[in-house]
């Protein structure tokens, strides 16, 4: 395995003992560099390159990043494929897509998670296998359960996480293998969320024990809602709906969980793919990150210069438009620092990390940071 220290932190580190959970505010970046867009096709890179993880220290501004090792990921799926121990102490990725080892021209899927020590390293620590286009990964509350959503096969794989390791529980069919479970987030230790892409809806996964169950009252926001994401209480969850990628307005949902049965109660238009979606920590904000056409080939009356990363402020149940800022293009995870005070946006396509200070009502934008493989899924340890 190799891992790179930054040589500004090499001293810090040699001091602290390499200790990642001491600053207690970290992102995971996932960094798929076997996936490129050339053209408005995704293609293999040429030549190719290993998959990465980095992390970046969100503790001071700017943020930088501190290490990086060798790791599968990939940019298909929501930029959720990244689960942070709630202790920084571990991290668990998820890929779904890899290079064809017969033909490394050909990208298929891929169903490795990955089990990162992140308080003594970065280091692998367990691989597993979940299931054909392993992407969103989902750790409960209490830290008993963690879930990957198999966007290939149209199921989500249970494990029981004990000591920081994997144990395989069970694989839950959501009947449809054409369904393309997608984001998946934690409402509870007792009930998670699954977006289906395919078949347009979003499940509700009723957890008792080892036995998860799918609830029979599906949820529905809009045309093909992927990434999703549950505010810091509880109490609210938004997803994006990210339509049929043609150039035509997208939107955003949020869903009511404060009673049941859970209900969308807002969808507004927000901008062309938007895949990226995160709450602040606070819970006030929602962060949206819109591809637009970055990713449309030469000559389409769709393409465009740059993506928008938007800011809304959650009032009640609705949101309100406070902010934007120009990222770069197929832009993928959004972090905010702890305090909410600084963002970073991932762009696939330059292999950095946009930097923004917010105040609340201002995006400020800072140097971007360089990644080295292309960024594709972000976590930390807060939601």
């Amino acid at each position: 395995m190799v891992v790179r220290v930054s040589s500004a932190f090499a001293v810090a580190f040699a001091i602290a003992g390499a200790s990642m959970a001491a600053r207690a505010e970290i992102a995971v970046s996932s960094n798929d560099a076997h996936t490129v867009t050339v053209n408005g096709q995704q293609i293999a890179a040429d030549p190719v390159a290993a998959d990465t993880l980095s992390i970046v220290d969100l503790a001071k501004y700017p943020p930088q990043i501190t290490a990086t090792i060798d790791l599968p990921g990939s940019v298909v799926g929501p930029p959720y494929a990244v689960a942070v121990a709630p202790d920084e102490s571990f991290a668990i990725v998820s890929s779904a897509t890899k290079l064809d080892p017969a033909d490394p021209k050909k990208i298929v899927p891929d169903d490795r998670v990955s089990v990162v020590e992140l308080a003594d390293g970065p280091k692998v620590v367990q691989q597993v296998s979940a299931g054909a286009g392993a992407t969103s990964a989902g750790m409960s509350p209490n830290g008993s359960l963690v879930l990957v959503a198999n966007r290939t096969e149209g199921t989500v794989s249970a494990f029981r996480l004990n000591n920081k390791r994997l144990e395989a529980l069970d694989k839950i069919d959501l009947g449809n293998p054409k369904a393309g479970p997608s984001g998946l987030a934690f409402v509870s230790d007792r009930v998670a969320l699954v977006s289906r892409d395919g078949d347009n809806m979003i499940s509700v996964l009723r957890i008792d024990g080892d036995k998860i169950s799918i609830d029979p009252r599906p949820l529905t926001t809009g045309v093909r809602p992927y990434t999703l994401g549950v505010g810091k209480d509880g109490n609210l969850a938004a997803v994006s709906n990210m339509g049929r990628g043609d150039g035509d307005i997208d939107t955003v949902s949020l869903i009511d969980l404060s009673s049941e049965p859970f209900r969308t109660v807002e969808t507004i238009s927000v901008g062309a793919s938007p895949e990226g979606l995160r709450f602040s920590p606070d819970g006030k904000f929602l962060a949206i990150g819109c591809q637009e056409g970055t990713t449309k080939k030469n000559g389409s009356p769709f393409q465009t210069a740059t993506g928008r990363l938007l800011i809304y402020a959650i009032q009640g149940k609705n949101l309100r438009k406070v902010s934007e800022a120009p990222i770069g293009h197929w832009s993928q995870g959004i972090a905010f620092s702890k305090n909410g005070d600084t963002i970073i946006v991932q762009n696939m396509v330059e292999r950095t990390l946009s930097v923004f200070r917010f105040d609340g009502q201002k995006l400020t934008a800072g140097t971007p940071i360089a990644i080295g493989a292309g960024p594709a899924a972000l976590g930390t340890a807060w939601r």
